[in-house]
């Protein structure tokens, strides 16, 4: 970590997982970074009230592993103390496409899974632990201020303490920088309306899936009932798949199992959640389900939809102020690339900062930063929405369904093919260009494939 820190102090509203990401990047630029979380956390919380997704599967890609390392040196190696198995992506899951199993073969991707609940205690208690950093929970952020220049200057905050029956009163905290990392419901949007400032209306495309999941309990690894995966996968595929899941193997010999469908609910009770999964291709969910002696309570989330603030697009964007995270894009979580953006977004940030770290000028950084972001974030939106859009039989647009069209072709190859599953593999834990998915070697097995009809 640096101890040459350029810059004062920075302000990041949101104390989650993408907050937390992008605070220790600031530690290393500014003598001190302030968190401001409305929920009433502290460096034991995991999940909080404000992040009710954090109770279903999260997978963290290859990509997103490599730079939670990076940032937070020994963070695998803690985990996996802990009960996060660490594997190869091709030998460790048993993958269910929607044409057949893919082949377990060895694929160079490791990768490593856990609880969402997990991970994010780990890493508040890192950040945290960090001089440069205070947190100041259960407070609210309600507008930004700007100096005479018009530049972002800090933001006005209200301490909001259920204990207290009076409301407390409002308070400035100047900064030097303002990071918006308050998730989907950020008001960001409003306060810039406030000023005067308009932001194109946000993209949203309908994903209409409802997860369930639970945790329940999983033998030790040398355990004979213990299985030679730690993944066991079924995906989601429009429009002849409607329902799939996941299972991981995670932290203190648990499985995470979520259920989903589209326009379905999978059942929260005991025996509802068993059948749902009895009724996937991939019986490994349902062999593991029922085998389960304790489990922890069963949590729905039906808000999946994919949405886009495109603030890259606003031409008079205020200096000082960034925003990360969900708070400017949330992704349907069936596809497991919320995490990795975030920490993808977090390495942008500390790359623009590292090139500001000689001249001492933030002037700029702001709107250079959200123009790259919206560059960063066309690929995975780009995948995401093309494969909710084939839900739709009115809605697909021609490159949805070119991508819909290319895929099933790739899905038979890969299966029969281990080598170009490793070039998915590799793509889809954002490790290599989806271009790799086009190479001449592998479009050429794609566009001669024998295709089979069900």
């Amino acid at each position: 970590m640096r101890t040459d820190r350029p810059w004062g102090k920075a302000v990041v509203i949101g104390g989650s997982y993408a907050g937390l990401v992008t605070a220790r990047v600031l530690a290393d630029f500014f003598t001190e970074v302030v968190v401001v979380e409305r929920d009433a956390v502290d460096e034991d919380t995991g999940v909080h009230p404000g992040a009710p997704q954090g109770h279903h599967a999260h997978a963290m890609l290859a990509k997103g592993g490599q730079i939670l390392e990076r940032l937070f040196p020994g963070l695998r190696a803690e985990l996996r103390e802990a009960g996060a198995p660490v594997f190869d992506y091709g030998e460790g899951i048993d993958f269910m496409l929607p044409v057949g199993l893919a082949p377990r073969h060895r694929t160079g991707v490791r990768i490593q899974t856990f609880t969402r609940d997990e991970l994010e205690r780990r890493l508040r208690r890192k950040v945290l632990a960090l001089p440069q950093v205070t947190l100041m929970p259960s407070t609210r952020c309600t507008q930004l201020t700007r100096d005479a220049c018009g530049r972002v200057s800090g933001v006005t905050c209200r301490p909001h303490h259920t204990e207290t029956p009076q409301p407390s009163a409002p308070f400035e905290l100047a900064a030097d920088l303002v990071v918006d990392a308050s998730g989907r419901s950020s008001p960001l949007t409003d306060w810039l309306g406030d000023a005067g400032i308009t932001v194109p209306p946000k993209r949203t495309v309908k994903a209409k899936v409802t997860y369930t999941s639970m945790n329940f309990d999983r033998p030790d690894e040398g355990h004979p009932g213990h299985p030679d995966y730690y993944i066991a996968y079924q995906m989601l595929f429009a429009p002849g798949v409607p329902r799939a899941g996941v299972l991981l193997a995670v932290e203190r010999n648990r499985w995470t199992c979520s259920l989903f469908g589209f326009q379905d609910q999978p059942p929260t009770d005991d025996e509802g959640y068993l059948a749902f999964a009895e009724t996937l291709d991939n019986p490994r969910l349902a062999e593991h389900i029922g085998r389960r002696t304790a489990q922890e309570p069963t949590h729905r989330y039906t808000n999946t939809d994919n949405q886009w603030r495109p603030y890259h697009a606003v031409k008079d964007w205020p200096d000082r102020l960034v925003a990360v995270g969900d708070a400017v894009c949330v992704f349907n979580p069936v596809y497991g690339q919320g995490l990795t953006v975030a920490a993808m977004e977090a390495e942008l940030l500390q790359r623009m900062l590292t090139g500001r770290r000689a001249s001492k000028d933030l002037d700029g950084v702001a709107g250079a930063f959200q123009k790259k972001l919206g560059r960063l974030l066309l690929g995975p939106w780009t995948l995401s929405t093309n494969s909710d859009l084939m839900w739709n039989p009115k809605g697909r647009p021609l490159p949805a369904r070119f991508a819909h069209w290319y895929n099933t072709r790739l899905f038979h190859v890969a299966v029969k093919d281990p080598a170009v599953w490793a070039k998915f593999v590799r793509v889809v834990n954002m490790v290599a260009s989806p271009a790799l998915l086009f190479h001449p070697a592998v479009a050429l097995k794609v566009l001669t494939a024998t295709i089979r009809r069900t």
